[in-house]
């Protein structure tokens, strides 16, 4: 095993690992005890190593086992030897010789030190790392355990080379430990972290392909490896910080260290707080550096918890883990920031490769960190303007809806009409392969100036569904480009406005200086409506969810009404996408209720939650069911944007909530009927209706001539599926994702405790 010193300021260490008859151990250690009686022995073994096949361990002179103590699966044996030579673990079918070497102590002893895992990071980034907090932290010494794969000739030689430049920052006086293993370090069956599948922020790590396992470059799977280098090397260091090859701490104000902290810590514990940060882009044929990680994630949430300590303060028998130090609380009033550079811990990607670019902002600080410190010339973001407009919302302008439609005929009058009494302006509606009339109606009210109609071009855009299709090529269109407010919602959706005189203008008067709303979902049944009439929906239907509704996953699903001010770049079919990240702050989104919706909402997701729903303002009304009849005509002629979907008894049994009476949007009912009236005393306007009504009862009457959709008519309006539309709040996720094939026949006419609750395994076995 290689112990060579290629010189005064590098030390070059191999753990003395090994492995036999089924036991593995990372590193072993001997050396005088305190009592003078013999000598302190530690051994580190693996994870998952099989330690009650070990029947007895033995060596020169007498031995005793004083500890055993448990890390993350691996186990530390500490002992007290009298004699020279290895120790002797004596298993079933053989006996295996441990070799212990001395701790290299006295190397650090005094020193304030980087402890650091390397893995790709290259000797150049390694320098710049040292360099850094040597010169800007006061680093004098540091340990590096380098994961790598062997050989690591190269490396070493390379460094050591480098190495002097980088203790010269400091007259000559950093030191610099690299360790290697014999033996991989990384979690069993994982792949490198050096891939976009394991980076936390990166888009789209479901559909990737996941690389193969590395147990070298896997995250780290041996938390031992921090009590090794405590025994090993810095047990008598002054102090000590966590931070990867790939982590720079922050700047700090004044003359007292990031070090000098964890000395005054009361406890001798720190804690360190990271941030993940990324270059917009690197220039290429540069290598990724330091200098160029200017941006951050605007919406992160989660840090990454490191900690420092310093060995005397807090104690060494105190054990050093991955995320703390044992039995020592951190002391609260100091917290200490760095930055992981995600281009250097997963180099050679696009920063849209590793988080999404709609997240990532200049951070006016890593500028200067990389411009002042690095000397860098970064390449930075573009800089983004919104469209300028009224600060007040009742002033911003037209209102327009985007919507896509087939064969939705019998429905349109009512919508339209609703949302013209309500207060918007333009319609731009997109169809397909429509059989009832729908087009003609549209087009007959597009001749009148009511609504814009366009045919949906997804077939000339292949890959995008007919929805996305439609909001594509809407964005295109001026009725969009030059409203003020906008919104993509469907034909069976009502923005139901509470405030004031249920207008749009009173809801825009009461969001003042806002700029989107999120318009939470409302799922109403079919109120056990069997047939199909010519009626206003409304009013037919008016059962629905209760407020507080978790599941299914739709029921808190929203669409968001929102100001044309190009904060985002596009339309999407529940919010806007596509944000410019700059203007991130420029977003003013409130809930339903009128409260600001969270950061982290801002960029995308598309559901509420117990924190962001609200209806006091607001809500969009769903009737996604309407009649038993005409959901048999919905089913048949499937879903608008997901086309290869069924819409069977599962999703009935999802969108049919009965439990309560809303009937608060039926106070526009005159307001509606008004509008209403108005259109179809147009005698065109009045025939086309009728032909969509004809066509979708004689539909209707053809689905139902039919054995297997007679089958399902009669399952939707059986006793079983009323009673469960009206206790659906009682089952969870699984249930709703397996359909009511999950449920008990009988449970629907049990009689059930106030807080009974059924859900099912992913095995589709139930758990009560």
């Amino acid at each position: 095993m290689d112990q060579s010193e290629p010189g005064p300021n590098l030390l070059h260490r191999t753990l003395f690992a090994g492995r036999g008859g089924g036991i593995a151990w990372l590193d072993a250690l001997r050396w005088p005890s305190h009592s003078g009686e013999g000598d302190e022995v530690r051994v580190f073994f693996r994870a998952g190593t099989n330690l009650p096949a070990i029947r007895q361990i033995t060596g020169p002179g007498s031995l005793s086992v004083t500890e055993r103590r448990e890390v993350s699966g691996g186990v530390m044996l500490v002992g007290l030897q009298s004699g020279d030579g290895p120790l002797k673990v004596g298993l079933p079918h053989a006996e295996v010789d441990i070799l212990a070497a001395p701790p290299d102590q006295d190397f650090l002893a005094g020193r304030d030190c980087l402890l650091a895992m390397r893995t790709v990071e290259t000797v150049e980034t390694v320098i710049d790392w040292l360099a850094y907090h040597a010169t800007h932290h006061g680093a004098t010494g540091a340990v590096i355990v380098n994961r790598a794969p062997p050989p690591q000739v190269a490396f070493i030689a390379d460094l050591q080379k480098a190495i002097g430049a980088a203790a010269r920052l400091k007259g000559g006086d950093l030191r610099v430990v690299v360790v290697d293993s014999p033996l991989p370090l990384g979690k069993p069956g994982l792949g490198p972290e050096s891939h976009p599948c394991l980076a936390p922020d990166a888009p789209g790590k479901d559909r990737m392909s996941k690389p193969a396992p590395d147990p070298w470059l896997a995250p780290l799977g041996e938390a031992l490896i921090y009590e090794i280098a405590k025994w090993r090397f810095l047990a008598r260091a002054r102090a000590v910080l966590t931070i990867d090859c790939c982590d720079i701490l922050c700047p700090r104000e004044g003359t007292v260290s990031a070090f000098d902290l964890c000395a005054q810590a009361q406890s001798g514990v720190v804690m360190l707080v990271g941030r993940r940060i990324y270059p917009w882009r690197v220039r290429k044929g540069s290598p990724d550096a330091f200098g160029d990680h200017i941006c951050r994630q605007f919406d992160a949430r989660r840090g990454i918890a490191r900690w420092g300590v310093a060995p005397a303060r807090a104690g060494l028998e105190n054990t050093w883990r991955g995320l703390r130090v044992s039995c020592a609380r951190p002391d609260p009033g100091q917290i200490i920031s760095f930055w992981r550079a995600m281009g250097l811990k997963v180099p050679g990607r696009k920063a849209s490769e590793l988080a999404p670019k709609t997240s990532l902002i200049e951070d006016p600080a890593l500028l200067d960190l990389a411009e002042r410190l690095f000397q860098a010339n970064p390449v930075r973001p573009p800089v983004s303007q919104a469209r300028a407009a009224p600060s007040h919302a009742a002033e911003a302008g037209r209102t327009c809806i985007v919507t896509t439609m087939k064969n939705e005929g019998p429905f349109i009058l009512e919508w339209l009409a609703y949302h013209r009494a309500i207060g918007v302006d333009d319609f731009l509606i997109y169809t397909n392969d429509c059989t009832d009339g729908t087009d003609a109606f549209l087009d007959l009210l597009q001749a009148k100036g009511l609504v814009q109609h366009r045919d949906n071009p997804f077939r000339q855009m292949p890959g995008l569904k007919p929805q996305h299709a439609a909001l594509q090529a809407a964005e295109a269109e001026p009725v969009v480009q030059n409203c003020g407010w906008a919104v993509c919602m469907d034909v069976d959706e009502f923005i139901n406005i509470r405030v004031g005189d249920g207008t749009l203008r009173s809801l825009y008067a009461a969001m003042g200086a806002a700029n989107m709303i999120a318009l939470t979902w409302r799922m109403f049944g079919n109120a056990d409506v069997t047939d199909y009439e010519d009626r206003l929906v409304i009013r037919q239907f008016p059962l629905a969810a209760p407020e507080l509704i978790r599941k299914p996953h739709q029921a808190w699903g929203f669409k968001t009404l929102f100001r044309n001010i190009d904060i985002y770049k596009k339309l999407g079919v529940h919010r806007p996408k596509g944000l410019k990240p700059d203007l991130w702050d420029q977003v003013n989104w409130l809930n339903g209720s009128g409260r600001p919706m969270p950061r982290a909402i801002v960029r995308n997701g598309w559901r509420s939650s117990t924190e962001t729903y609200g209806y006091d303002w607001v809500s969009l009304n769903h009737y996604a069911c309407r009649s038993a009849e005409s959901f048999l005509v919905k089913r048949d002629r499937g879903r608008v944007n997901h086309v290869d979907r069924d819409q069977g008894l599962n999703y009935w049994f999802r969108m049919n909530h009965n439990a309560v009476e809303e009937r608060s949007i039926q106070r526009m009912v005159p307001a509606l009927q008004a509008e209403r009236d108005r259109l179809i005393a147009d005698p065109q306007i009045k025939a086309a209706h009728a032909a969509c009504v004809a066509a979708h009862r004689a539909r209707i009457a053809e689905l139902r001539a039919r054995p297997e959709q007679n089958a399902l008519y009669a399952e939707l309006t059986g006793a079983r599926m009323r009673a469960l539309s009206r206790m659906l709040q009682v089952f969870g996720a699984a249930v709703f994702a397996a359909g009511p094939k999950v449920i008990p026949a009988d449970l629907h006419s049990r009689d059930l405790p106030p807080d009974f609750f059924f859900t099912v395994d992913h095995q589709g076995d139930a758990e009560h």
